[in-house]
């Protein structure tokens, strides 16, 4: 393992990080399930990339048929592309009728801020104090959780936080949003956006009551700017609904941007917009991604997006995730366990080191993960202090996957402390 791991080194570069204490060589994976070089199964409680769960036939028949016709861009007419678009924008409230396709979250989120910053004239974003939206240069200045800062032009509030806040969260993330636009108002920067995570999964996964949200999007429209909905972690019916904004009855966001379990794997990100906004932007601008929207990627996510709502995997999310709410619920007779947040298949432990300063257990949470990862059963971390653990599998996870996670949890809470 040391040999390959500075060969890996020697090649990839210093820049790249590596999961769990004991890195694991994975070479196959099936549903829920995945396997190293030895023929160890892992269940996977993490990668929601995969959200059908990994190698599903669906999508390998889509990506072989398509590859084995043509793969082209999207300067040539083709039908898929446009089946995909109209069956994507009608999960959509109106009026976001409207879809651009990227390669990646990060082009999307990159993309969304163009257009918002084009119609708005302004260039101040507004973004969570641990906030991550992507790796370009203008999105990597928007995500403090690299440890890099931020450019200029942005600013920074703290997430929604029902567990050390006090105060009503969606009055106090609605009253920093618009101290924060005023604060760029008063360097002479024009709000262009609020972009949010609408899982705050880098701030540690934050889903807050009804209407939390309605104070900051107000504000940020009222000082001139959109507002972005990130749904590409939280996305394709993790949350219990497709849309994890369509959690809070009447929001609509201006722009949302969508990546990561858009093709199961496969690399497709995308913005869905209003027209109006697209009608200025097309004036001012023009688009052309060599790779979003190629006939592949756009055969994937359609068949992505089929499977969803034929199986109907929002249901079973919200059905499973309610079972999974329990039994996490049951580890709060371990003491480090402070708070318990989520929705569907998508939640996070908060381990702390005192109930009562709720002092983060930073430490105890890398522990859990490496030792969950050495019992067969991976999970992540999160949050500004890196103490929430982060689980969010695959939406072919079952009862029987429930149980085996929040068992080995369990054990492991009860030998590490």
């Amino acid at each position: 393992m040391t040999a390959s791991l500075q060969d890996r080194r020697s090649v990839l570069g210093a820049a790249y990080r590596l999961f769990y204490a004991e890195p694991l060589t994975l070479v196959r994976g099936s549903g829920v399930e995945v396997f190293d070089a030895d023929g160890r199964r892992y269940l996977d409680a993490y990668n929601n990339v995969p959200v059908l769960g990994h190698a599903h036939p669906a999508v390998v028949e889509a990506l072989t048929r398509q590859a084995g016709q043509i793969n082209t861009h999207t300067r040539y007419l083709h039908d898929t592309i446009l089946t995909y678009a109209e069956a994507l924008t009608a999960t959509f409230p109106d009026p976001l009728n409207h879809a651009m396709f990227t390669c990646s979250g990060s082009e999307a989120n990159d993309l969304a801020l163009r257009i918002a910053m084009t119609v708005t004239g302004g260039t101040g974003v507004i973004v969570t104090e641990n906030a991550y939206h992507g790796v370009t240069a203008l999105l990597a200045g928007l995500s403090p959780s690299l440890g890099i800062g931020t450019a200029p032009q942005v600013r920074t509030v703290p997430a929604p936080d029902s567990y050390r806040q006090t105060e009503d969260v969606g009055a106090a993330f609605g009253a920093a949003v618009a101290a924060a636009a005023d604060d760029l108002r008063q360097a002479g920067i024009q709000v262009a956006a609020l972009l949010v995570d609408t899982t705050f999964a880098s701030d540690g996964i934050h889903v807050g009551p009804t209407g939390y949200l309605d104070a900051a999007v107000a504000a940020v429209r009222a000082a001139g700017g959109l507002f972005i909905a990130d749904e590409v972690q939280g996305g394709f019916g993790r949350s219990g609904r497709l849309w994890t904004f369509l959690h809070q009855p009447g929001l609509v966001p201006d722009l949302v941007t969508l990546g990561k379990p858009m093709g199961n794997g496969h690399p497709i990100g995308g913005v869905v917009t209003r027209k109006d906004l697209l009608d200025v932007f097309g004036a001012r601008s023009r688009y052309f991604n060599t790779f979003g929207g190629n006939t592949v990627s756009a055969a994937v996510g359609l068949a992505v997006l089929t499977t969803i709502q034929q199986g109907g995997l929002p249901t079973h999310a919200a059905t499973l995730g309610a079972d999974l709410a329990v039994a996490l619920d049951g580890l709060r007779r371990h003491t480090v366990v402070g708070d318990i947040r989520g929705l569907g298949l998508y939640y996070g432990v908060e381990l702390i080191s005192d109930r009562v300063t709720k002092a983060p257990a930073t430490a105890l949470a890398k522990a859990v993960m490496d030792e969950m990862a050495r019992e067969g059963v991976l999970i992540g971390v999160c949050g500004i202090a890196s103490n929430t653990l982060k689980i969010r599998p695959p939406l072919a996870f079952c009862a029987q996957h429930v149980a085996e996670l929040t068992g080995v949890l369990d054990r492991v809470l009860s030998r590490l402390t």
